[in-house]
């Protein structure tokens, strides 16, 4: 039986965890900011060849309001590159539309993204990042639709679109 001190003491947890969120992203570019990728800038470049939206989501792992990218309804062949090195993630072949406000894709070019754990805002997801300059693309989940079953939920500010 959950008593009223399970849930005080849950809000109080969930409050803290609510408040540390912000200093996921720090965390996130000092440790882009080590890794040992083929394309690497100071800070102070990533800033200048980038604008600060982009900067917010590519290297402090933000992400962006949903359904705001232009990309998100772009139709026309093409590749998605990652905004910060212009290695190619993914092919418009691969784009589907999906309800969640964020381009989506169901295969990647392999080899491109890594992956690792998020556990911000309370919830686990594999966030997948530009293997080549470290740089934050979006989140994959299994939700997808055949024929992997997967859906690359990717922030469009992450790309960079180049038509065919």
């Amino acid at each position: 039986m959950v008593t009223r001190r399970d849930l005080m003491a849950g809000a109080g947890m969930g409050a803290l965890l609510a408040a540390l969120g912000p200093y996921r992203s720090r965390a996130f570019a000092t440790d882009m900011a080590k890794g040992n990728f083929a394309v690497t800038h100071t800070e102070a470049e990533w800033r200048r060849m980038l604008t600060p939206d982009q900067y917010h989501v590519l290297r402090e792992a933000a992400t962006e309001p949903e359904f705001s990218s232009p990309l998100l309804h772009e139709n026309r062949k093409g590749i998605y590159q990652c905004a910060g090195c212009q290695l190619v993630l993914f092919k418009s072949e691969w784009k589907f539309d999906s309800p969640e406000g964020w381009p989506a894709f169901w295969t990647v070019t392999p080899g491109v993204l890594d992956k690792m754990e998020d556990d911000s805002e309370n919830l686990i997801r594999t966030e997948v990042h530009c293997h080549r300059c470290g740089s934050h693309i979006g989140h994959l989940f299994e939700d997808g639709p055949p024929p992997t079953g997967l859906r690359y939920c990717i922030d469009g500010l992450a790309l960079t679109f180049v038509p065919a």
